[in-house]
């Protein structure tokens, strides 16, 4: 068996060299070093220290404080302004219906309750934990892992901003009570203004729908002419992690029956939560063949010509293909037979196996795709059982459909940035569809979901695992989002792309797959063709960098990788990291990082090799015991000549 030699150092020495690349070296490469990137007329050639850092956290990713007085009988424990109220599981627990008047939020006109109203924090503190305590907070992490990082490579605290916001409200509601998007461009220009240089933006979740729509606000905003202008000084590159591009399935199932979170609440609770909160609707599925009217150009033409009293306008493919390009129908659900079945082209008879029967007679299945649930059939489909409808397509009309700034539940094009980076988890069982059926109990209990289709690789299935005709796909999603939505960016591609798939872990490269010039048709989903080793989980690059001069684009697949966690993968914040780098870096031969070989960038990723008795990753690693170390793994640590390695990925 082969043996390591192991080096005894002076302590004085430990602790000298301690943080030896991921702070010293970081900071002397990464912030303080000037340097233009890879030459373009188009490319930012200013000090790359000078970036800052947006982060857009996702849905219910902020946390919301109390800025009201109000006395919970039966507890000692009531609500003062600045208490935390999302989320603090010690005020749920004990008083929950104190708890629900400061969360719940009018239907109608997304104002507070008479009682209670709650604002969200501000600061980095508002998204890295959002019930902190010894035992809450690492359940509760958000954002924490990502600061940390930021801190270990020696960012600066004034270079990452966070812009939390209330993600209750609509994105008209967020502008006309908070002026958020007023701010959101404010923190732009400051940071420009303060570092010296643009923006880099990393959003989460619904945090992509906040930006997109960020986006749209600020054309009507600015002049035509300046508008393009203004992104490209002030944002050099966009991450969408995680982005519902189309929608989420499971926004639609928190809309019927209520989506607990895992917190120690009813459904039912849920239930009524979300549907009082107008961006729950934000999250609907859509059909990627609607679009609705162009606002920019009704805005600029004085709204001369004639509104048309269709909300979305639909290409034939819509119509000729099923289930509007998802994998199938979103909602079944049973609702008593009556006369008025016409108006709903999707109302179809069950078959005898899938009726029950009911107090009022055999019901009728109606089933429902993307595209009539963004345009209301649904709602105004069971509007006479259900008495959450009507508010629902009151907000989904008022607040979406005639949005003055857009219909955010309309297709994704490629945002006019840049530098864009699309990022998300993948292979993954992933809900797709749902049967529901009256539940025999009041309001707002009175849905249950009686089964559940996944998307598994190559098939659709039940609950109870029989497989379900669809629209299949060799790819699933991440859990929470639809492969259909998450990879919708690839359509921002162009005709020839780069795919490199290679392992998530460090690894020599002896695993690395490469195909140049993949040809990729738009409207067409593009897929690697390689070969996976078992039990191997890999990341899957694909990149564009020629189809529009000056701009890259490119989708990175991270296997099994959780939508909620994805945040935290440190795989993810590796190769941020290092295509960061890279950018930097004057002499750089490539638009993006090279995927030839992964070794250790932090003392963290050294680990001890148990097989060999000695630190894995030998050119790289090294064995330096510290005080306080109580394993061999935590005495790994990387060598003082290691910083050489990052040369390796320009």
């Amino acid at each position: 068996m082969r043996r390591c030699k192991i080096r005894q150092r002076p302590m004085a020495a430990d602790l000298k060299s301690v943080t030896a690349l991921c702070t010293v070296l970081a900071v002397v490469i990464l912030l303080f070093r000037g340097g233009a990137a890879v030459e373009d007329e188009t490319e930012f050639h200013g000090d790359y220290s000078k970036l800052s850092g947006i982060i857009i956290p996702g849905f219910a990713s902020t946390q919301l404080r109390a800025w009201s007085m109000l006395d919970c009988p039966y507890t000692p424990l009531d609500f003062n302004p600045l208490d935390l109220v999302w989320l603090d599981t010690t005020k749920l627990l004990s008083a929950v219906n104190c708890w629900f008047k400061c969360m719940v939020l009018d239907p109608y006109n997304q104002t507070d309750h008479p009682e209670c109203k709650s604002r969200p924090d501000s600061g980095l503190s508002a998204i890295t934990e959002l019930d902190p305590g010894y035992i809450t907070g690492p359940l509760s992490t958000v954002w924490k892992e990502w600061l940390k990082w930021c801190v270990e490579f020696g960012i600066e605290a004034n270079a990452i901003v966070a812009v939390p916001y209330d993600w209750r409200l609509s994105p008209t509601k967020l502008e006309e009570r908070d002026l958020y998007f007023h701010k959101l461009k404010l923190t732009f220009e400051t940071a420009l203004k303060l570092r010296g240089g643009p923006s880099i933006v990393f959003a989460h979740s619904m945090g992509n729908n906040v930006f997109r729509y960020f986006l749209e606000w600020l054309r009507l905003e600015i002049a035509p002419k300046h508008y393009l202008e203004w992104l490209d000084q002030h944002i050099h590159a966009y991450f969408a992690v995680g982005a519902p591009l189309l929608g989420s399935v499971e926004a639609i199932k928190s809309t019927l029956s209520g989506v607990t979170f895992g917190l120690p609440i009813s459904e039912g609770t849920a239930r009524l939560l979300s549907n009082s909160f107008a961006s729950s609707l934000w999250l609907m599925p859509f059909s990627k063949n609607c679009k609705g009217d162009n606002t920019f150009w009704t805005h600029f033409s004085g709204g001369a010509a004639k509104k048309d009293k269709r909300v979305y306008h639909c290409t034939d493919e819509e119509y000729q293909s099923k289930y509007s390009g998802w994998p199938t129908n979103i909602i079944n659900i049973e609702i008593p037979s009556t006369n008025s079945r016409d108006a709903y082209p999707s109302v179809t008879e069950a078959v005898q196996a899938n009726m029950t029967t009911m107090e009022c007679g055999l019901p009728s299945l109606l089933s429902f795709t993307a595209r009539e649930l963004a345009d209301g059939s649904l709602f105004k489909a069971i509007k006479d059982y259900d008495p959450d409808s009507k508010r629902m397509f009151h907000q989904l009309k008022k607040l979406y459909h005639d949005d003055p700034v857009m219909n955010p539940l309309t297709p994704w094009e490629r945002p006019p940035i840049k530098n864009v980076f699309c990022i998300y988890g993948a292979h993954l069982k992933t809900e797709v569809g749902y049967y529901f059926a009256p539940s025999g109990k009041p309001y707002p209990d009175n849905w249950i979901i009686t089964d559940i289709i996944y998307e598994t690789e190559g098939s659709l299935v039940s609950r109870s695992g029989t497989v379900v005709d669809g629209n299949a796909g060799p790819i699933t999603g991440d859990e929470t989002v639809p492969y259909h939505s998450l990879s919708w960016c690839k359509n921002w591609l162009g005709p020839k792309v780069n795919i490199t798939m290679a392992p998530q872990p460090e690894h020599d490269g002896s695993d690395v797959h490469v195909e140049l010039n993949v040809e990729h048709e738009h409207g067409s989903d593009i897929i690697a063709n390689m070969t996976k080793a078992p039990r191997v989980k890999y990341i899957t690059f694909y990149e564009d960098s020629e189809s529009i001069t000056g701009k890259r684009t490119a989708v990175w697949e991270l296997d099994k990788t959780n939508h909620r966690n994805i945040v935290r993968s440190p795989v993810l914040m590796r190769e941020l990291w290092l295509q960061m780098w890279h950018d930097i870096q004057p002499g750089a031969k490539s638009k993006f990082v090279t995927k030839a070989k992964r070794g250790p960038l932090r003392d963290a990723d050294c680990y001890w090799d148990y097989g060999k008795a000695c630190c894995a990753w030998q050119e790289y690693c090294e064995y330096r015991y510290s005080f306080g170390d109580v394993h061999l793994g935590q005495s790994c640590r990387l060598r003082n000549t290691s910083s050489n390695m990052l040369l390796q990925y320009i």
